[in-house]
């Protein structure tokens, strides 16, 4: 039949009750004769557990001993998951990180996938058995455990998927697709049939939570067709009601074909609360000043989205704001005052109460004005920009944390996103 992927996030695997829900549903595609490979998350609220535990031994812990503790998370589950399949009559086995094994490369806890070792997964599939693979984690080139990054079960889902070159790979949450902005936020928030791998890394990147950027570039890379569904949908029916998320070409080839579908010009729109600002005061306006303070950010795999560099003051002086994730600036500060005399500033002044809001579509290419309506729909609401980061199909602003949702509420109405009520 079909060589498939299945990926069960978090809330799909919070207690035995949602794991039997999963086994019953891989059970009904492995029964249709289908090899099947199960990637599973953590327990929900387990991981962010694991990272409390590891807070709490150490403010300023070592990357290699986290990775030893938050992967514990995934075994637990897939685990638990393989002895379920096995109750119900399903031949299945666990295949930890280390035992495929998937090697990864780079730092700990924001390790890469290098490659994923297949040969005896594919025999064990190849016979029928379910394998049953611990999302998150992996394997470094001097044998110890890694892991790559929250939400990076997503991830190893979309490269198992390549390496074992599934017909497609399914990623199961606890939303039946992708939606134009949190329907939590906005109820008249429309979902999705489709959205290009372009569009959905741009949303991934800015604070959606549906997929991890880096899976979404993976899936790019390697042409993984990707699927995102409700792991609370009836898993018997014969129409999977998700969202596809596929390449620009396959979207203007539907779009041709179906009279019915319109091309958005903007897609989604996103918040990202895990953000944080820091402002570095009073660094030398000369040239190689701004590389000391990005320079040391960057060889520890701190990740720098928006930056500002004030215009110079009279001393010959000048402010830098840029932003870092939220769990990156207890490090970044530290790595910034052990750079202190060579970058030669005054002092870091941080700020954890912002939030990113973000609008992407590809429709931007060809459309101009995007930026106009988002900058005059946030004014007309008194909300104030504190910095703006574009893209060829994206433009995020960082705002005050308190006005998140009301941003998010104006600018899905300011686009044409609501959906319309019904009669």
């Amino acid at each position: 039949m079909a060589r498939i992927v299945m990926k069960f996030g978090g809330t799909s695997m919070a207690g035995m009750e949602r794991i039997r829900n999963v086994a019953a549903r891989v059970k009904h595609v492995a029964e249709q004769g289908n090899e099947v490979a199960v990637v599973v998350s953590a327990m929900a609220g387990e991981t962010d557990r694991l990272v409390g535990f590891c807070k709490e031994a150490s403010p300023l812990y070592d990357p290699a001993e986290y990775d030893v503790v938050v992967a514990s998370g995934e075994q637990v589950t897939s685990g638990l998951l393989a002895m379920t399949l096995k109750a119900m009559g399903v031949d299945a086995r666990s295949w930890l990180g280390w035992q495929m094994p998937i090697h990864t490369v780079e730092s700990h806890a924001k390790a890469r996938i290098q490659s994923i070792d297949t040969e005896e997964l594919l025999k064990a599939m190849s016979t029928g058995q379910v394998a049953v693979i611990p999302g998150f984690q992996g394997r470094m080139e001097n044998g110890r455990v890694s892991t790559l990054g929250r939400g990076g079960s997503d991830t190893s889902a979309v490269a198992v998927a390549a390496a074992v070159k599934a017909d497609r790979c399914d990623i199961y949450t606890d939303v039946n697709g992708v939606y134009t902005t949190d329907p939590r936020i906005v109820s008249r928030a429309r979902k999705l049939d489709m959205v290009t791998y372009e569009e959905m890394l741009e949303l991934a990147s800015v604070g959606s939570k549906v997929l991890q950027t880096r899976s979404v570039e993976l899936a790019m890379k390697e042409g993984v067709r990707v699927q995102v569904l409700s792991s609370f949908d009836d898993p018997t029916q014969e129409e999977l009601p998700g969202t596809l998320i596929v390449s620009e070409e396959e979207m203007e080839a539907q779009i041709a074909k179906d009279s019915d579908m319109e091309r958005q010009l903007i897609t989604g729109i996103a918040a990202d609360k895990n953000e944080a600002k820091v402002t570095v005061t009073r660094v030398p306006d000369r040239p190689g000043a701004v590389a000391h303070i990005f320079g040391p950010l960057a060889e520890a795999s701190i990740n720098v989205d928006m930056i500002i560099q004030n215009v110079g003051r009279d001393k010959g002086e000048t402010d830098v704001t840029f932003t870092v994730p939220g769990a990156d600036l207890a490090r970044s500060i530290d790595i910034l005052e052990k750079n202190k005399e060579t970058i030669g500033f005054n002092r870091i002044i941080p700020d954890t109460k912002v939030s990113k809001v973000s609008v992407v579509g590809v429709g931007m290419k060809s459309h101009a004005g995007v930026a106009a309506t988002m900058f005059k729909a946030l004014a007309e609401r008194g909300i104030n920009i504190l910095a703006v980061a574009t893209s060829e199909i994206k433009v995020s602003v960082l705002i005050d944390e308190d006005e998140t949702e009301l941003a998010v509420r104006v600018l899905h109405s300011a686009y044409g996103l609501d959906a319309e009520e019904a009669a």
